[in-house]
């Protein structure tokens, strides 16, 4: 039931766009969403698989699929926006489409990590990335992860992962006033995490009075810090139970691809 296939994993051969691909690893496979590395003869793919296997009998294909096709009309929404992968195409196996299953460029580089020092230039060029979605009426919402913030091999700042961001349309509901101070709530928050990534890795950039600034929080993220902290450390302690997570529950899954490519590579050094 925590595990989006089931007792099932990724398949080892698929078709992106007619191109044969075959999988490098398995990265991450949670609750949601089952996400691996593909090689084609041409490049390198990240595919998702949305969740298939039911709960407590009831099916939820149809949220895989809700899922894959919203993430995939995000990306294509922004094809032409730099430093954001655009999606890959179609995924298929023996010939069969998957319709809960979606695909997007791989990025180069490593997630951004705590403390780490990058370029004086990085975080102003997040905020320019940061706007570009803003002035199209997109949240990015899962800024709080770093992991989500890839560092690029070209050292400036990609995003990845766009699950649960946030979009409004033109038209009614979305240009309605509850809508709008909606977005405007999680565009606020993207730049209050941008911030404190900045305030964790190059507080030199900031002045005294910028570095208390930006370390006071809105209301909004007490209150979601005061539901989902304890949800996940439940979460967590019961994975653990059950014998699916060791430890504290925070297993190697959780990482992104790009981390996990970074470390095999690592590793066969």
């Amino acid at each position: 039931m925590f595990r989006a296939l089931g007792s099932a994993d990724p398949p080892q051969l698929i078709s992106v766009s007619g191109q044969p691909c075959e999988q490098i690893e398995t990265f991450k496979h949670d609750s949601w969403a089952a996400t691996a590395l593909y090689k084609s003869p041409t490049e390198k793919v990240v595919c998702k698989f949305g969740r298939t296997e039911p709960i407590f009998g009831i099916p939820m294909t149809w949220l895989g699929r809700w899922l894959a096709r919203r993430e995939t009309r995000l990306l294509d929404a922004m094809r032409d926006v730099t430093n954001i992968p655009a999606p890959a195409g179609e995924i298929s196996v023996d010939g069969k489409i998957l319709h809960t299953a979606m695909a997007r460029g791989y990025v180069a580089g490593h997630p951004l990590t705590r403390q780490e020092q990058v370029s004086d230039q990085f975080f102003d060029q997040l905020a320019a990335l940061l706007s570009k979605l803003h002035e199209r009426n997109f949240a990015y919402v899962d800024l709080h992860k770093r992991e989500n913030v890839i560092v690029g091999d070209d050292g400036e700042p990609h995003l990845i992962d766009f699950q649960i961001s946030f979009h409004l349309p033109d038209r009614w509901p979305g240009n309605s006033w509850p809508m709008r101070k909606l977005l405007h709530v999680f565009q606020r928050a993207d730049e209050y995490h941008r911030l404190k990534h900045v305030v964790k890795c190059r507080p030199d950039l900031f002045s005294a009075e910028e570095l208390a600034a930006a370390k006071r929080r809105p209301w909004w993220i007490y209150l979601h810090r005061a539901i989902a902290v304890p949800f996940r450390t439940v979460r967590r302690k019961l994975l653990v139970m059950l014998g699916i997570r060791k430890g504290k529950g925070m297993a190697h899954t959780e990482h992104t691809p790009e981390e996990a490519v970074r470390r095999e590579i690592a590793q066969k050094k």
